[in-house]
């Protein structure tokens, strides 16, 4: 016999009280916390419970009774479903209030360590179209929304290209208008899809892994320039044929594009960092501009993915490194070298390390062309690099610069950083939380100076921390 399966309650008419983490808020329900996303403090809701934990339930709310005072109605269309940019019914000077209180409860409770005052956070200039990549996906599952389905809604086109949904791998949001990066981007984007239905491309299946257009990604820059690249699946000569004419299509429709590359992805995942970028038309790069720097961006760089605040980001970094122009810097998880560089004026040598070899031919190519030679770049494991010989041969720092991944710092580089024991650590992080762990480790030979938080991602819980530790 089938097991019955729970009934899920409901909690009605309860009042959401707090902003919570993950882009959700909460309420406190007799002993236990309600976790629900797309409400904000001062909501009136009923909540569809959804799964309940010993402490803690996650739900959904399903009827609002009363807006909060301070709610904003959402700007974009897929508000609620693309899964992205969650807090647009928060006012911006609410969303960058909950992002201070969340630094300082994330290195209080969990880095439990002697603080300054927190600096009230940065916020970003622009809130809407700040980003400079994005990438599409192309399904033969077009996802429905719930209204849809209820309204039986039929679609001559199954096809979409946007986003993911969350929870459903296999099935895309058909995304009309995004408001994180520029217009020029929805109207490429849109273009390519009516053209892959006119001329009647498949689209792929991730389940089945047929069909042949996979992906898109489209990166722009302050300097102007923008670069497209469309991922395929390509088995045949006459299936190339055929991906070659959308491709001309682009570069003939859109002559603003200054790049535009191709990858052939016939493996079982999305990702081309180990696939070849071949070149269509235009460049194989664009630039980006920095305080009079220019940074080469290739298909593969990485690059802080809001420009105009990744110049407030390392602009604080350089201020708490307090360079005079005779310290010798390591910058660890240097990337491309945008920091490595960008501090190079003010240093007496700075050393790069990163894991990624292509991204440390990148970073010398950006000292290059910037005419830098106070640089100097390696690639390999930091734990592995930064030893006694490493440091006897580049001499000792007097400043290391840090910024790692989400999951912050492997313990085996905390101790080679306590082991070159520089005067300053400036410790950026994407992550607070992991950031905060890692100066509890730092705590014993170091005292944490000064805090900046900077908002590089509006209308979302993400915020970025730079953190300045001097020993004691």
């Amino acid at each position: 016999m089938a097991r019955k399966r729970k009934e899920r309650p409901v909690l009605e008419k309860v009042t959401i009280t707090d902003v919570a983490a993950e882009g959700k808020s909460l309420v406190r329900v007799d002993d236990y916390v309600v976790f629900v996303p797309y409400v904000v403090p001062g909501d009136v809701v009923d909540i569809q419970v959804r799964r309940k934990r010993h402490h803690y339930a996650e739900g959904t709310a399903i009827k609002i009774h009363q807006y909060a005072e301070n709610r904003v109605e959402p700007f974009c269309q897929h508000f609620g479903v693309c899964g992205g940019c969650k807090w647009q019914m928060l006012p911006y000077d609410i969303q960058i209030a909950n992002k201070q209180q969340q630094i300082f409860d994330n290195l209080t409770r969990i880095g439990k360590i002697e603080l300054p005052a927190i600096s009230p956070i940065i916020g970003s200039e622009k809130t809407m179209f700040y980003r400079n990549k994005l990438e599409f996906t192309f399904s033969n599952k077009r996802w429905l929304t719930e209204e849809e389905v209820k309204a039986e809604v039929i679609y001559e086109q199954m096809n979409a290209v946007g986003f993911h949904i969350p929870g459903a791998f296999d099935k895309v949001l058909a995304v009309e208008k995004c408001w994180l990066q520029s217009d020029l981007s929805n109207e490429i984007r849109n273009a390519v899809r009516d053209y892959a239905y006119a001329h009647n491309y498949s689209f792929f299946n991730l389940r089945s892994q047929e069909g042949m257009l996979r992906n898109m990604v489209i990166r722009t820059s302050t300097t102007g320039e923008l670069m497209v690249i469309l991922i395929c699946k390509i088995i045949t000569e006459e299936e190339m044929a055929s991906f070659k004419e959308i491709l001309q299509y682009i570069a003939t429709t859109f002559p603003q594009i200054t790049s535009l590359m191709y990858v052939v992805n016939n493996k079982c995942n999305d990702t081309f960092a180990d696939l070849e970028v071949k070149h269509f038309s235009g460049n194989d790069y664009i630039f980006e501009e920095m305080e009079g720097l220019r940074f080469k961006i290739g298909p593969k760089s990485f690059y802080q993915t809001n420009s105009e605040q990744a110049y407030t980001l390392y602009s604080v970094t350089r201020d708490f490194a307090g360079l005079t122009g005779n310290e010798l810097v390591y910058d660890l998880y240097t990337g491309t070298g945008t920091i490595a560089n960008f501090v190079a004026k003010k240093a007496k040598q700075v050393v790069g390390i990163e894991y990624v070899p292509e991204a440390i031919e990148d970073a010398k190519v950006n000292s290059a062309i910037n005419s830098i030679e106070n640089t100097l770049f390696y690639a390999g494991d930091m734990k592995d690099l930064l030893t006694q010989d490493f440091i006897n041969q580049h001499g000792k720092p007097d400043v290391i610069i840090t910024d790692p991944p989400r999951a912050g710092m492997h313990l085996d580089v905390v101790n080679a950083i306590l082991f070159a024991a520089p005067q300053r650590i400036v410790y950026v992080s994407c992550n607070p939380a992991t950031q905060a762990r890692d100066l509890a480790l730092f705590d014993i030979d170091y005292k944490v100076t000064k805090v900046q938080p900077v908002d590089m991602f509006p209308h979302t819980q993400h915020v970025e921390n730079v953190v300045l530790l001097e020993k004691r």
